[in-house]
């Protein structure tokens, strides 16, 4: 195996920082040092290896967002998996970006160790408009990232009815799925709201506008 560190391609971004290509797209991240890409002899892996606190209002900014069309309908597969936790760090959550317009205008799926009746603000789906995130789905389900093995995430959405739905090693549950009809299409990413994890086996189809 051999590894590729990701000093990454001095070309502007929509984070206005610079971009990295990744699983046959080229995505944009708001602190190029934050991430390392290894290519690996079976798939290349996208790391997140630094946290950093979420912006005020309180939403996520820490996560790789894809520079592509904007899509209307999007099914997005990839493996992820959480940091290991240690004695000083509750390693907890990954995201997942879709309907993405903006910074101050998208939404974004919460994976956590958490269910979400233990934590309404982990485990789930969440809207971003202006200001702080806002919970849109259900609080019944458990928790989706149980252990600190890879797993397996389905994301399915629908911008025409504002639908999505998720799946992790083909379960889902009330709180994986929401409707929002205020955004349509946008782009995707993935990521931290103050976490550490990585992402592989990532693959994407869908109708862009």
């Amino acid at each position: 195996m051999w590894r590729l560190l990701c000093f990454l391609i001095c070309v502007p971004c929509l984070f206005g920082g610079e971009t990295i290509e990744a699983f046959g797209l080229r995505w944009g991240l708001p602190t190029p040092a934050d991430w390392r890409l290894d290519a690996g002899d079976r798939s290349p892996t996208l790391h997140l290896l630094v946290p950093r606190p979420s912006l005020q209002p309180r939403r996520p900014s820490q996560y790789a967002l894809a520079e592509t069309s904007d899509y209307l309908k999007l099914t997005m597969e990839l493996a992820v998996r959480k940091e290991p936790e240690s004695a000083r760090n509750r390693r907890t959550s990954l995201i997942l970006v879709y309907a993405w317009r903006d910074v101050d205008h998208f939404n974004y799926v919460h994976l956590s160790v958490d269910a979400a009746k233990q934590q309404p603000v982990h485990n789930g789906v969440f809207h971003v408009y202006g200001g702080e995130r806002v919970r849109i789905s259900s609080l019944l389900g458990p928790a989706t990232l149980k252990d600190e093995s890879w797993h397996e995430v389905k994301l399915v959405y629908d911008g025409t009815i504002g639908r999505v739905d998720v799946w992790v090693n083909g379960e889902t549950s009330p709180s994986m799925r929401a409707v929002d009809m205020s955004l349509g299409a946008g782009k995707f990413g993935m990521g931290s709201f103050f976490d550490l994890g990585s992402f592989r086996n990532v693959r994407v189809t869908g109708i862009t506008e």
